[in-house]
């Protein structure tokens, strides 16, 4: 049998891609925790620490979109060195604030600048499209991409915080920069895969978030960044509360695990149901696996348990990402992927704050409650816009039909 990976990883310039796009999405995975760090090891005060990392992070999940649509407009190689040079000098000159130990306000203000950090996870998946719109290997890619994704965050945080805590306190931020600067010039050099801009059709709408049914994709991709956040947070606290905390790393290593190996799995798979039917096979699972952790005796049983409930997470983002491929127009592409990318991160930020504190109120367990009611509110949003869902993947199959008989 062909290995589709095999395949995928021969077509031109994809291989390039793949060595470019691991080294940007590093930061992503790295600035954040290392902002953190930095603070904490600076002023030993969790709460400034969190708040300007947090400050960073949802302004970078609310600019990102508008810079994605600037990429559609203009092409990734004209936005993304102006962009990125901005949020780096930025990022360097909060670091060197926090080294001085400049007033409060100003760390909030620079940390807000730098949120104008390109997303880089929305413009692979956006050549990733260019390269196989319609075609089978776009599964496989987007599988590739969700692991590639997972094994950022699974090595990112660490390497930033072995950094700052081996280091000194700036370190882990600072490789973070770096890292943006490598992997963001190595991206545009691979010119094979870059996507064309597509001139769209102004007046059709007035925003992209009104294309049928990409609301409900980025509803339901909040819910399941609540989840991820949730659980976060109250892994930790089991942890504690078991005393053994740094079992904590285990067990999300675990987590990330399971989601990994299904979304490797999944990419060499060919699944022939329609793609709103897996979207909704996948959240439901997604949900139902969000009970299990709250049920948990001991941190050996919830490592098991979340290494089953991770496995539903990459496969149903490469159901997501494919399905935002159907209904989002190829000149609205990087900020329709990027609206979505933005959903997880507010979900994820919202996760961990609801978590934290029903934690602080109702003990650890309580903090994956959190999890149970989220992955309900994502079933019922997905039952809702399911038939819009429907309706926009049998245009675009009927579409697709026309244009390949129009072809022969």
């Amino acid at each position: 049998m062909a290995n589709p990976y095999r395949e995928l990883l021969t077509t031109p310039g994809v291989m390039g891609l793949v060595i470019a796009s691991s080294i940007a999405r590093l930061p992503h995975a790295m600035i954040g925790i290392g902002i953190i760090i930095m603070l904490v090891q600076q002023s030993g005060l969790y709460w400034l620490a969190g708040a300007v990392a947090g400050t960073f992070t949802l302004v970078s999940a609310l600019i990102s979109p508008h810079v994605s649509k600037l990429v559609d407009q203009r092409g990734q190689r004209r936005v993304l060195p102006l962009v990125t040079a901005f949020s780096i000098g930025m990022l360097l000159a909060l670091i060197i604030a926090a080294h001085m130990r400049a007033p409060v306000l100003l760390l909030f203000i620079l940390a807000a600048l730098a949120g104008t950090m390109p997303s880089m996870p929305a413009m692979i998946r956006a050549r990733w499209t260019q390269l196989f719109r319609g075609k089978p290997q776009l599964h496989t890619a987007f599988a590739l991409d969700a692991v590639l994704t997972e094994l950022a965050f699974v090595l990112g945080p660490p390497l930033a915080i072995g950094l700052s805590t081996s280091l000194f306190a700036e370190a882990g931020p600072l490789v973070g920069v770096l890292l943006l600067v490598i992997g963001v010039t190595a991206f545009l050099l691979q010119r094979q895969t870059e996507p064309q801009v597509v001139k769209g059709r102004r007046g059709s709408a007035s925003s992209t978030l009104l294309i049928p049914g990409l609301r409900t994709i980025i509803l339901a991709l909040l819910a399941m960044g609540v989840i991820g956040g949730s659980i976060d947070v109250a892994v930790v606290a089991f942890a504690d509360a078991q005393d053994w905390p740094t079992s904590a790393s285990f067990i999300l290593a675990a987590y990330a695990f399971g989601s990994l190996i299904a979304g490797l799995t999944f990419g060499a798979l060919k699944v022939s149901s329609p793609i709103e039917k897996q979207f909704f096979i996948g959240i439901l699972v997604t949900a139902v696996t969000a009970v299990l952790p709250i049920f948990s005796p001991d941190v050996y049983f919830l490592a098991g348990v979340l290494f089953v409930a991770g496995m539903s997470f990459a496969p149903t983002i490469v159901i997501v990402m494919s399905l935002g491929t159907i209904i989002i127009p190829p000149s609205r592409i990087t900020e329709g992927l990027t609206w979505m990318s933005t959903g997880v991160s507010i979900g994820v930020a919202l996760g961990a704050v609801l978590s934290g504190l029903i934690i602080d109120a109702y003990g650890a367990r309580a903090g994956f409650g959190v999890a149970i009611v989220a992955g309900l509110v994502m079933v019922v949003v997905v039952l809702l816009g399911l038939p819009t869902l429907r309706a926009a993947s049998e245009t675009y199959s009927a579409s697709a039909a026309i244009a390949s008989s129009g072809s022969l």
